[in-house]
């Protein structure tokens, strides 16, 4: 039985027998674009992005090759060889045998450590990335003669290099290696490439790799060798290698080579090591970067030290329940986000989303998280972001490096996401609601111009104008194009896909029901803050000419698909071209806004309640391509899906009993406790060509029927909103119990993106789904949250969170300052029966009525470091 556990309250943890488990993987990155993932046996890759692969690139079923793992050689004096990673061919054969090595992983915030117990030596091998300026990995590997004599070795470091794109694993990966190049030095070797191919037009090659190495007592390798077949040697493979196992010579420095697969092997002295004596030697991979800074000991362990100091820093939202592990496990879910924001959705192994980059939703759900830490910072970025707007509506769909760079969309695939302009409006409210920052939607940005048109559907040749607007008119346009884009039964198109990408073949008669319930919330959203503009002194504001000529489409024809879409590629056509700014009332369109809510959940409302035919009901959430309802039951088949709830109950479309019969749906066909809670969908038992690839996955996958951790915490968020407080915090439960169920999961602590069907984590550290559970945890379980820039205190702590003191806290970051609020319950009663009856800020007591208000006026003169201490109980 292998099992993890945390070994301090850092975070830090250990697994033994790391070698038994297959697929997982620990990730070491910097802001400086260095990403690497390592796996127990030192598998992997290392990169800086989609044209930079130092190490060749590792997906989940390549990471137990020894193509994808770094190794270090320890040739003994009688001629045994020993991989101080675990990886010959010997000690590959004898895994499964009694006579193994006995590997253990440790790890913590974020350096990653094996422990090898060989029969003569023990090996430790530290990697990770430092967090300054520099693209390096940094690898330290200390050998302990555990044995009853000295022993003397030759050791050799091995990092297989890669050097060239990800595209060229299958294109042109044998050409591609006759454009390397690699010198010999000093320190090690350096990768060159004469040329990048590429048949649109080569170009000259820019990227230099380096692995470069020293002894802890600063001396130079002895020499290198860069050419792979050398090493290797004919028939030899990289855990069977005969410059190894003939201690071949290696070259000096000058050495030159070209036209060959290249290895970064790198030769030590000779070196007796006495019993019990310890002796570490330095490698340091890099793309671009200065190696040479951290060829000695103490410059490794200084940049250690920095690196778990800038990664704690990352989780001081930390919070203290009854649960040490799950407070524990909260610190890794912290650090997802940021982990997103460097590596995209591409840059692990078991992301498989192409080519690089993060989406449009990626972006702006990744700042839920990042807002709460640090909402300040969030302002110019949030801006940036909205450059990505079309004036139709539609946005691009990759970010690029830069702040306020964008992609029309991955591969040039043109393609509308309809729920895209949903997410903005989301990030926004939790902005304004930290920090009450409503001259945000004043500020102006330009919209992006590429040559599609009418919301994508159309490439033009033409010039289009470059416009400009505040951030209200982005969100205006983006929400309102939304209200008249609908299908023939009068919901939103779902066009190419809506949040659940695999729902994209219904481009042409497709419905999003489930979406169409979340833009309802948008409207009430967004006319709130014109509400609040307008209450102000603000009372008008400057949009497009065209755009209020849409919002004043007669309400009667709301039901009239036809008209709804006429008015909108109207408004496309005009907005093609330079068009007039109009200044109108703000509470005018807010008023408009809240109709096009009231009529759309009223239609929701009325005519979107399925049943299996007895107890149970729920809402259909989808048109298929036929223009059939594709939820409810189905001959004898009950056909539902999560994301078809989620929205209807976080929009308030559904009404307190339409809710409960939601709830009470979910926990009879969606539950499955022992897969880690409840799974996107039933089995629908049919390849749907007429809805998207999802039906094509075998069920109980990804997005068929999987446990998606990420919906499955905002339907957590959802069900606290509407103030089903125990049904949310029993949603968490379970996909923690799951992810801690090391057996089970197979993962290092995090959420994964899903849990397939025998409830092994998938796709760990780069989902939304750590945001959204970041976001749910603190405002809605603890319930810190922003009202308007003041402080609101409403928490929904479970009975069973709180400690055996009745005690439960968590530390966040408002308005510049750090709080740690503490929540005493003595007799524990739960969220639905206590309230607050006393609380303290810094031991001053506050007024407490319904809900606990601290404003933001009072909390700008409070000192950096302040407790607030709160005392719950029954009425």
């Amino acid at each position: 039985m292998t099992s993890l556990k945390f070994i301090n309250d850092c975070g830090d943890f250990c697994l033994e027998n790391a070698d038994r488990i297959s697929g997982i993987y620990f990730p070491c990155v910097n802001e400086a674009g260095m990403i690497s993932a390592v796996t127990p046996l030192m598998g992997g890759d290392s990169k800086t992005g989609q044209n930079s692969f130092l190490m060749e690139p590792a997906s989940d079923e390549t990471l137990r090759e020894s193509r994808a793992s770094r190794n270090f050689w320890v040739r003994f004096s009688d001629g045994e060889i020993w991989s101080a990673v675990g990886m010959s061919a010997k000690q590959i054969a004898e895994r499964f045998t009694s006579d193994h090595d006995v590997l253990k992983v440790s790890g913590g915030f974020l350096w990653h450590k094996t422990e090898l117990s060989g029969k003569r030596l023990m090996a430790e091998v530290l990697t990770f990335v430092p967090c300054d300026n520099e693209a390096v990995e940094i690898m330290k590997v200390t050998l302990k003669n555990t044995g009853d004599k000295e022993e003397d070795i030759i050791c050799t470091a091995a990092v297989p290099v890669y050097g060239r794109s990800a595209d060229n694993i299958r294109d042109h990966r044998h050409v591609t290696s006759l454009l390397q190049r690699a010198a010999v030095t000093d320190h090690g070797i350096e990768f060159t490439n004469s040329l990048t191919f590429d048949e649109r037009g080569h170009r000259k090659g820019e990227n230099i790799y380096r692995v470069f190495a020293s002894e802890d007592n600063g001396a130079f390798p002895t020499g290198c060798l860069p050419e792979l077949y050398k090493f290797t040697g004919e028939g030899g493979t990289l855990d069977n290698p005969e410059s190894i196992y003939e201690n071949s010579p290696f070259y000096s420095s000058g050495y030159t080579v070209g036209g060959y697969e290249m290895i970064g092997a790198v030769r030590f002295s000779e070196y007796r090591l006495e019993k019990g004596e310890s002796k570490s030697y330095i490698i340091v991979c890099g793309v671009n970067s200065d190696n040479k800074k951290y060829l000695s000991e103490t410059a490794v362990n200084k940049a250690l030290e920095e690196n778990k100091a800038y990664w704690k820093a990352k989780t001081e939202n930390l919070i203290l329940t009854g649960d040490r592990n799950f407070d524990l496990w909260y610190k890794w879910v912290c650090i997802q986000p940021v982990l997103r924001r460097i590596c995209g959705c591409s840059f692990l192994p078991h992301h498989d989303y192409g080519r690089g980059g993060r989406g449009w939703r990626d972006l702006w759900q990744d700042c839920l998280a990042l807002l709460l830490t640090e909402p300040e910072k969030m302002r110019n970025i949030i801006i940036n972001n909205f450059c990505g707007v079309r004036a139709d509506g539609t946005n691009a769909t990759i970010i690029g490096s830069k702040q306020g760079e964008f992609i029309a969309d991955r591969n040039a695939i043109v393609r509308l996401w309809m729920d895209h302009g949903m997410w903005p409006v989301l990030t926004l409210d939790l902005y304004i609601g930290q920090t009450g920052d409503m001259g945000l939607l004043l500020e102006k940005c330009g919209y992006f111009t590429d040559n599609r048109t009418q919301r994508c559907s159309r490439l033009s040749d033409i010039s289009l104008y470059r416009h400009e607007g505040t951030i209200l008119e982005h969100i205006l346009t983006e929400n309102v194009t939304m209200f008249f884009d609908v299908g023939a039964h009068g919901y939103m198109r779902l066009h190419d896909a809506d949040w659940n990408d695999g729902l994209d073949m219904a481009s042409e008669n497709g419905e999003s029901v489930a979406f169409t319930s979340a833009y309802c919330r948008n409207f009430r959203l967004i006319a709130g803050y014109l509400y609040r503009l307008d209450e102000s002194g603000i009372k008008e504001t400057a949009i497009f000419e065209p755009l209020y000529r849409l919002m004043l489409t007669d309400k009667r024809s709301y039901s009239d698909t036809s008209a709804l879409n006429a008015a909108l590629t109207e408004y496309c056509n005009s907005i093609e071209t330079y068009c007039e700014k109009q200044t109108v009332s703000c509470r005018s369109i807010a008023d408009i806004l809240i109709s096009m809510s009231d009529h759309l959940t009223d239609k929701i409302c009325s005519e979107q309640l399925v049943s299996d035919g007895a107890e149970q009901c729920w809402f259909n959430g989808y048109y298929d391509n036929r223009g059939k309802m594709v939820e409810g039951l189905h001959g004898e088949q009950v056909r539902m899906m999560l994301t078809s709830q989620v929205f209807p109950l976080m929009s308030g479309v559904a009404d307190r009993k339409q809710a409960e019969a939601v709830i009470r749906a979910v926990n009879w066909y969606l539950c499955f406790p022992s897969r880690g809670g409840v799974c996107l969908n039933t089995d629908f038992n049919e390849i749907k060509l007429d809805m998207g690839r999802m039906f094509g996955f075998a069920y109980g996958h990804k997005e068929n029927g999987a446990v998606f951790s990420h919906m499955a915490v905002m339907y957590a968020y959802a069900l606290y909103l509407r103030g089903f407080y125990e049904e949310g915090d029993k949603v968490i439960q379970q996909l923690y119990e799951q992810c801690s169920d090391f057996e089970k999961s197979r993962i290092y602590p995090g959420i994964p993106e899903y849990f397939d069907i025998n409830g092994r984590g998938m796709y760990p550290y780069l989902t939304g789904a750590a945001s959204w559970l970041v976001l749910t945890v603190q405002t809605m379980m603890f319930g810190i949250s922003g009202l308007y820039g003041d402080m609101k205190i409403s928490p929904a702590i479970s009975a069973h969170r709180f400690d055996e003191y009745g005690k439960a806290s968590v530390s966040f970051s408002f308005c510049g300052k750090r709080f740690m609020c503490e929540y005493i319950n003595e007799n524990r009663p739960g969220p639905t029966e206590y309230k607050i009856k006393k609380a303290f800020l810094n031991d001053n007591e506050l007024t407490v009525s319904d809900t606990l208000v601290i404003e933001r006026s009072i909390i700008e003169g409070l000192e950096n470091e302040n407790t607030i201490r709160i005392y719950l109980g029954k009425d």
